[in-house]
């Protein structure tokens, strides 16, 4: 009898996915970003969104510059203490490097409040199919997802399909979020709010 492989840790998990994510080729990852990009474009939650919060692609994160041309509101992440700030941004505006390495929009952007968000699309090193996500580790999508005001905000991870894991490790502080996006097609899981789901 086969005594069942330990779940790896989170710290674990992330190294390897990282890996796989840093060793995809360039013309993979700009293929696979492609087809994530087209299923969004495809899906009603995205062509009905006015406001949406992206992020600009960092250490070989989907790219999903080329929905960025689409004529809405796009709102970018600006790191500020332990709290994620949103700033609307949009194709040739200013951005400079955050304390992280990644480009934010500058800090005299226009801020965005969550009452005007439709979707959010949140950077992941992985997901499972319930929809728990694995971060970076800073916990600054888990605090904001947390909030009552972003409970309910349809937030939908973009993933490469290489990411997504039948089980990952949740703590009790992580929130399932409403979907995932990878090459191979967007997923709904939960269509309520998180704090609808725990009930």
């Amino acid at each position: 009898m086969n005594t069942p492989k330990p779940l790896l840790t989170k710290t674990e998990l992330r190294r390897s996915l990282l890996n796989t994510r840093k060793s995809l080729p360039a013309q993979e990852w700009t293929q696979k970003s492609e087809i994530l990009c087209n299923h969004l474009q495809n899906s009603p939650l995205f062509t009905e969104a006015k406001t949406i919060l992206a992020y600009l692609s960092f250490r070989q994160e989907p790219d999903l510059s080329p929905l960025f041309e689409t004529p809405c509101t796009w709102g970018f992440p600006r790191c500020v203490g332990k709290q994620l700030s949103w700033h609307v941004w949009q194709p040739g505006d200013a951005l400079h490097t955050g304390a992280y390495g990644i480009l934010e929009p500058l800090p005299d952007a226009p801020k965005i409040d969550s009452s005007e968000v439709d979707l959010i699309l949140v950077p992941a090193v992985g997901c499972d199919v319930r929809g728990y996500r694995l971060g970076y580790g800073g916990g600054y999508y888990d605090r904001m997802l947390s909030l009552a005001e972003w409970e309910s905000k349809i937030a939908i991870a973009t993933i490469f399909e290489f990411a997504l894991l039948a089980q990952l490790p949740a703590d009790s502080w992580d929130k399932p979020l409403h979907g995932i996006c990878t090459e191979s097609g967007l997923k709904m899981i939960h269509q309520k709010s998180r704090r609808s789901i725990e009930q």
